[in-house]
Parts: structure tokens; sequence; C-alpha cells
């Protein structure tokens, strides 16, 4: 009976150093971090800093060479139209720039009397397809014609009478073109006479933005000479890659944070510009990107002319999704996949995803709300390796 009992002895010792070496060997649950598949609202944005401006704006330049004298107004200045803005002394005129001025205005009237030649002679075109077409209408009624002659007849009409009108649209550019150098021409003389001052006019109320030229000095026909803002509407302009631009859509809501304030201001999308542009990154890297322009929908505030904003264009937004945090996700064959937590244990779950932003992301299947997910899923988590979260860890 002894010799028994001491074999149970060791055999139940035995038994209990190897479990003991088991538990001590056993790999240890893997820590991670914990998520969950909610159902809430999300959205999608396209984010980008932008700049404020003045939505209608006019430079006001030199109209004659000269010396322009100190300008007596600041930047916020309102200005009224017809008000003298600022004064130029102008230089005495050469024969050579005389004759230039001369030769420009002969142009413009050499130009004047093409297009009303152009005129006249599309007038008279227009004139017989009408009548080409009366009575090819008058044919087709009584089945003479066939149909095609008669919208041939037709067609040729429409092109005249568009032709007319684009001939005549020519004649008011080639008009003005001829008062401009004209007006150029008698400036320039009157300027040459001595004590003359050339007064520089608004035309139009406004306000001054900038002034561009200050201080007296010397200026050539055309140097900008002060930025007139005659519109209160502030618009936001912003660049995005050509990528993100793609899905900004004229209307898109817009979210303006970043400025200075405590809240964001409401905008909406007014256009996005049909050309895009190259860009050099920060990192010096060539980038396509396209001008989006923005309208405040919330009053402006205290923003003024150039100041800085961050735009979130609100592309896509739902109220009711089913969402996970977006970097539970990864790559599974051609799949997305997460890691779910069941009983201490990791299990691989394809999914489908719908849309996504850099925190979330809105699942169409393969989870269900109120599961747990793995956030950050490392090389070490696999199919029903143990794990437990951070918090029990400790």
């Amino acid at each position: 009976m002894k010799r028994g009992n001491r074999k149970w002895t060791w055999a139940v010792a035995v038994l209990v150093i190897l479990l003991g070496v088991f538990f001590l060997l056993r790999p240890k649950p893997v820590q991670v971090e914990v998520g969950q598949v909610t159902r809430g609202p999300m959205m999608v944005t396209v984010e980008e800093e932008g700049e404020t401006r003045i939505h209608d704006h006019f430079i006001i330049s030199s109209p004659v060479a000269g010396r322009l004298l100190r300008l007596h107004l600041d930047a916020g200045d309102r200005v009224r139209k017809g008000q003298t803005v600022a004064r130029i002394v102008p230089a005495p005129l050469e024969p050579r720039q005389r004759a230039e001025l001369v030769a420009q205005l002969d142009a413009a009237r050499a130009s004047t009397r093409e297009a009303e030649v152009e005129v006249e002679r599309a007038h008279s075109e227009h004139e017989q397809a009408l009548r080409d077409r009366t009575r090819s209408e008058q044919l087709g009624a009584q089945g003479i014609i066939s149909r095609e002659a008669l919208e041939q007849a037709q067609t040729k009409e429409t092109t005249a009478r568009k032709l007319l009108d684009a001939t005549h649209r020519r004649l008011d550019a080639a008009r003005a073109q001829e008062a401009a150098a004209n007006a150029r021409l008698l400036e320039a003389e009157r300027g040459g006479k001595e004590g003359t001052v050339v007064a520089v006019k608004s035309p139009l109320n406004g306000k001054v933005l900038r002034l561009l030229q200050q201080s007296e000095r010397v200026v050539v026909p055309g140097t900008p000479l002060l930025d007139l803002g005659y519109s209160p509407q502030l618009e936001v302009v912003t660049d995005v890659l050509s990528t993100e631009a793609v899905k900004v859509h004229a209307g898109d809501p817009v979210l303006l944070e970043g400025w200075g304030g405590a809240k964001p201001i409401r905008a909406r999308v007014r256009l996005v510009e049909p050309s895009g542009f190259t860009k050099i990154s920060a990192l010096g890297i060539e980038e396509q990107r396209v001008n989006v322009i923005i309208d405040f929908v919330d009053p402006p505030g205290t923003l003024g002319d150039g100041y800085r904003v961050e735009a979130r264009i609100i592309v896509w937004q739902a109220e009711n999704v089913v969402k996970l945090p977006a970097s539970a996700l990864f790559r599974h064959g051609e799949s997305w996949a997460v890691f779910t937590m069941q009983n201490g244990r990791a299990r691989l779950r394809e999914v489908r995803i719908g849309h996504r932003n850099p925190s979330e992301a809105e699942v169409l299947g393969g989870v269900a709300v109120g599961q747990p997910v793995i956030l950050h899923p490392t090389n070490q988590i696999e199919e029903a390796v143990r794990v437990r979260t951070r918090a029990a860890a400790h």
C-alpha cells in the first residue's frame, strides 16, 4: 500500500511539473488595442488650405507716361465713381511716341472699316439664305423637294445668321479699339502741354484694397496704381489635387475652420475650375492642382481680403451608416479584412467597404454592429492567436 501511494504521489508531482512547464512555455496573449463597429453619422471630405478674396477686383493703371504724384489714399478707404484717385504730370510727347500712337489709331480705323465690310457681306449672305429657306419650306410643304434639301436650306440660314451676329460683335470690338486709340492720342497730346496734370479717376464705387504705388515716382503707360474692390462679396479660393478635384462638385457644402473664430463657418462650392496647373509641393514634387471657388453661406464676420482659412469640402455624408475605425483595416488578397476578437482569440473576417475617410470606413458587410475589432494589427496577429486588450493587461 505504501509503495502504491508513493507511485501516485510521484505521478501527481510529475503532472504538476508538466503543467507548470506548459503554462510557462505557452506563448503569452498578444496585447492589442480594440475598437468597435458602430452605427452613426459619417462624412468624406477634401481638406486644403484656402485664402479669402474680394469677388470683384479692378486694377487702376496709369494712362500716360509721366511723374506720378503721391497718392493721398490708404488701404480700406472708400472711393466714389468719378473721384480722382491719382494725379500724373505727363512727360512731353516725343515725335516717335506720337507716330506710334497715330499708327495705332490708323490701324484701329482700318480694322473698323474691314469689320464694316464683313458685316455688309454677312448681311447680304444672310438675306439670300433666308430667301432660300423660305422658298424651300414652301416647296417642301408641297412635297416637291426632299426633306434633306429642306434641312440643308434651314441649316444654311441658321449658319448665316450666326455669322452675321459674329461680324456685328467684331465690328463693335473694332470700334471700341478705335475709340481707345483715339483717346490715347488725344490724352498724350494734351499732356504734352506745360503745367498739365492728368487726373486718374475711379470708374466705379468701391474700396481700396491695396496701394500698388504710393510715393512719387516716374511711371509708364499701364503701370498699376491701386487695386480697387467694387463688391462687398467675399469668396474663398483653394487649390486641391486634380485626383481630389474630380470628387468635388458645385453645390457641395464646405466647413471653413482655422480662421481664428470659435466655430466653423458654413460655405458652399460655387465652381471647380475646368483647367489645372502645375505646382511644386514643399517636398519638391510636381503636382497637378485645380482651383475650387467657394462662396460663404454664413456671414464671414471679420474676415477680409487675403485671409487664410482651412477648407473642409464635404463630398459625401450620411447620418446612419455602419462604420468601423479605418486603422483596423488591412489588405487580404484582393479584399479588405479585419481581425475581430472572440473569446480572447483573433478571428479573421473579410469585409466589404464603402466610403472612407482618414479615421473611419463605411461597412457594407462582413461584420455586425457591436463587434470588437483589433486596431493597428501587427504581424503577430493571426487567425486564432490569443489576444487581450491593453487595458486587461494592467
